[in-house]
């Protein structure tokens, strides 16, 4: 048989790996994949992090088309690999989709001059799927990977890894709890955790003195407005992205940006909530809104991961995040019901400023300069307080197939490698797969579906 292959997240990177590896005749009775969430049947609206698909499954579905964004997958693979990868993770999602027709790809060319003298402006294809039929492709994708033979083992959390017995243990750390009976053992592990998994890399990052490059924070607001202030640089860009460096070495960028049927979305993530964007396709939910991330990029914070989940766990409140806006009230979901957030006054304001450490200041230069740019803005705008990207330290990969130096069978793939946003994502699993396939080529029943 082909080697046991044991996938430790249902995300985009692993999924993506798995859909390559049994389109090739690998058999899927060898592959395992573990996620702490639900099959895309029984995964609930409001949770964004874990199940099938990951935080990719139940975005806005934007499939960025360049390789300056999301990570530098370049870099292991060159620019004319890592652009063959993106086609391969956007064929998967336009070959699951139930109106495939209608994924299309946005190509701006022209950086407009009413930007420059206030913000760098970075323009690039985004193919956009939409929020609302993601859900419809997981379904469509997750059954074709059951009807091939993989097996998912849902609601379950790998609480450690023994990576010198190629063991993996699940429930309470050194026991096994075992629903289906055979034990968790594995010739080559996928590290595919996504956003939810990244204490846990860093834990095993800590217990096998794995070498790491530090990252710096990334955190700061979800800012929302009416589409109409926008609409100039929306016929450029849908998914604009504006930037600004600061010479305190702080830089901000706009980030995910949603328009038409645009929606704040509520993040629950190491118990505390955050929030992102949604965007639908179907012109029923169209609600004339646009929303985005701004986030602040801060480096030399020592541990940015601790540093960052203490702030979001000071500006929640009453167990969410907060909403502050000069005139507007927080929006509605696309459920219809409103975004669970406390609204604060400016006076109250101060305390998220002081939570921030001072660097709020940033996000307030940010806003206002948008303003300057966007003059019919004024005060009609509120922000979501936060939106947060943690990152744990990166661990140092064997660029030929991201495997550990230490342990060749091990990958890490998708936001375990600090990959950011879905196509990246995707492209590091099949990355992998390529390399997965090639030692397996000698194995009997390799061929055994074609």
């Amino acid at each position: 048989m082909a080697e046991k292959l044991v996938i430790v997240g249902a995300g985009v990177a692993g999924v993506n790996a798995a859909t390559k590896l049994v389109d090739s005749g690998y058999p899927g009775k060898d592959i395992t994949i573990i996620d702490m969430g639900k099959d895309p049947y029984n995964r609930k609206y409001s949770e964004v992090m874990e199940g099938f698909l990951g935080a990719g499954g139940w975005s806005d579905g934007k499939l960025t088309y360049h390789t300056s964004i999301g990570g530098q997958l370049s870099k292991y693979c060159g620019e004319e690999k890592a652009m063959e990868l993106f086609d391969e993770v956007i064929a998967n999602f336009k070959r699951f989709h139930p109106k495939p027709e209608e994924v299309q790809c946005s190509d701006p060319q022209a950086e407009p001059d009413f930007i420059k003298p206030y913000f760098g402006l970075r323009l690039f294809p985004v193919w956009h799927v939409g929020t609302d039929y993601l859900h419809e492709i997981g379904k469509n994708w997750y059954d074709y990977l059951v009807s091939k033979g993989v097996d998912f083992v849902w609601e379950t959390k790998v609480t450690s890894i023994d990576f010198d017995a190629q063991e993996l243990f699940i429930g309470e750390e050194g026991s096994y709890i075992n629903p289906k009976n055979w034990p968790i053992t594995y010739d080559r592990l996928m590290f595919a955790v996504g956003k939810s998994g990244i204490d846990f890399g860093k834990q095993l990052a800590d217990d096998y003195k794995l070498p790491t490059e530090p990252k710096p924070v990334q955190i700061g607001v979800r800012f929302e407005a009416p589409q109409e202030h926008f609409q100039k640089l929306i016929d450029i860009s849908y998914d604009f992205k504006l930037y600004r460096k600061f010479d305190e070495g702080v830089s901000l960028r706009s980030f995910c940006t949603n328009n038409n049927a645009a929606y704040v979305a509520v993040e629950e993530t190491y118990g505390n909530h955050s929030y992102n964007g949604h965007a639908k396709k179907d012109e029923a939910f169209r609600n004339n809104m646009t929303n985005f991330g701004i986030l602040m990029e801060i480096p030399g914070i020592e541990e940015p991961f601790a540093w960052s989940r203490e702030l979001v766990s000071k500006v929640n409140k009453e167990g969410t995040g907060l909403y502050y806006s000069p005139t507007r009230t927080p929006s509605t979901t696309s459920e219809g019901e409103d975004v669970s957030a406390v609204s604060i006054t400016e006076e109250q304001m101060s305390e998220v400023r002081s939570a921030f450490h001072g660097y709020y200041s940033y996000i307030d230069d940010f806003i206002d300069d948008m303003k300057k740019v966007f003059p019919t803005l004024g005060d009609d705008w509120g922000v979501y307080i936060p939106e947060v990207k943690y990152l744990s330290p990166e661990p140092l990969v064997n660029y030929e197939n991201l495997s550990l130096n230490d342990f060749p069978n091990v990958h890490f793939v998708g936001d375990a490698l600090s990959a950011r946003g879905i196509t990246v994502s995707g492209a590091q699993g099949i990355y992998v797969t390529d390399y997965i396939l090639e030692q397996n080529q000698d194995y009997p029943d390799f061929h055994e579906h074609f």
